[in-house]
């Protein structure tokens, strides 16, 4: 545990729960001094941007003519990659082929806003279902291994499913929503901020906890898309709204004049589960939490006062009559009884350190990145 005086950055609202987080003599943690010195130097939404947009629009086009699509965008119904999908069809003109996963977790209001934003922008869309007796299982494996990142079966999901669905039909390109605007702040690895798809770790707890084997589950660990998919079968990713302005209230309003597309509370609330394990299991039973994270990128790129990030953070985001609805929810969703998921919850915390992984080589290639300039963000 971290035993350290606790202390906040002075600029933004991290603090000593990321046990790493380095301060200066005026009190400015490494995520402030990184955004002034790494990321807003190099973030280009201007002409600059736009200009650089055309240019990846125009490459995807020509080397994409003979093909249904231009490119690929996972669309969760949330904020990021809802506005991503608008600037691929609106402002860069190409031809996105849009794809959803299913996990079990949707909420209606992000089932609405995707079958509004398709309709609205006459895009195509793919959904891939998880098979849920074995998503269920998987779920039920990383809650009994206690550690933090209960989202992890989700993300691998997600990400596996679109970069195997991608490889399959020879679609070259994936835009997705990732940027700084929202997300200049990255959550440390205690939070659960890692930075790809270990499969070591997840076939170890699995392993050891799991009751159904993953026949269909996809998985595509971190160094195949890193390495092969990159390099041997040529995907390129690309994130376009850090080249255009990104101001998370401006594109709420866009998005929903445009199309009736709806917001949400707070980052991540597409997902049940995602919404009830960053809102109630992971500060709860940990200490942690990512709105931290989440307001301090706005607060860096000037979306939000210091005190209304702190008056945010200094309660709970939703209800506690609504959280113990959810816990319930979940529970019964997971084929458990609300005592046993309690008694999990009451279990002993643990970390990814406790199984066997490949953190230290994923550290190196993010290490990397960094250094070559293809990261800006700070990695834990």
């Amino acid at each position: 545990m971290n035993n350290r005086p606790y202390q906040i950055c002075t600029k933004t609202i991290m603090d000593t729960t990321d046990p790493h987080i380095i301060f200066n003599e005026k009190g400015e943690s490494d995520y402030y001094t990184n955004f002034k010195e790494n990321i807003e130097p190099n973030w280009h939404t201007d002409e600059t941007g736009y200009i650089e947009l055309m240019k990846i629009a125009d490459k995807i086009k020509k080397t994409s003519k003979n093909k249904d699509f231009d490119c690929i965008i996972g669309l969760s119904g949330g904020l990021d990659s809802s506005y991503a999908a608008y600037v691929a069809k609106e402002i860069m003109g190409i031809r996105p082929l849009i794809f959803h996963v299913d996990a079990g977790w949707n909420t209606d209001k992000a089932v609405g806003n995707i079958e509004k934003l398709i309709n609205g922008l006459g895009l195509d869309l793919f959904t891939e279902v998880i098979n849920w007796e074995e998503m269920k299982d998987l779920q039920l494996a990383f809650l009994k291994s206690q550690i933090a990142d209960q989202d992890l079966p989700q993300d691998y999901a997600f990400f596996s499913a679109l970069y195997k669905f991608a490889k399959k039909h020879k679609i070259n390109y994936v835009l997705t929503g990732g940027n700084f605007s929202t997300e200049c702040c990255r959550e440390p690895e205690e939070w659960g901020g890692f930075p790809g798809i270990d499969t070591t770790l997840v076939k170890d707890i699995h392993s050891k906890f799991g009751k159904r084997p993953l026949k269909t589950f996809p998985l595509v660990d971190i160094l195949s898309y890193k390495i092969y998919y990159k390099y041997v079968y040529g995907m390129e990713v690309f994130k376009p709204l850090n080249l255009v302005p990104y101001i998370k209230k401006d594109a709420e309003n866009l998005l929903t004049e445009k199309f009736g597309w709806e917001p949400f509370q707070h980052k991540h609330h597409e997902s049940r589960f995602t919404r009830f394990y960053e809102d109630y299991w992971l500060p709860r039973k940990f200490g942690y939490q990512k709105r931290k994270a989440h307001f301090s990128s706005l607060i860096l790129t000037g979306q939000m006062s210091r005190e209304e990030a702190l008056d945010r953070v200094s309660r709970p985001e939703l209800p506690e009559e609504f959280l113990q609805r959810e816990f319930e929810y979940v529970a019964n969703k997971l084929d458990l009884t609300k005592e046993e998921l309690q008694q999990i919850f009451e279990g002993e915390n643990k970390t990814y350190k406790d199984y066997k992984n490949k953190m230290g080589i994923i550290k190196l290639g993010a290490q990397a990145m960094q250094k070559l300039g293809l990261e800006k963000r700070l990695f834990r």
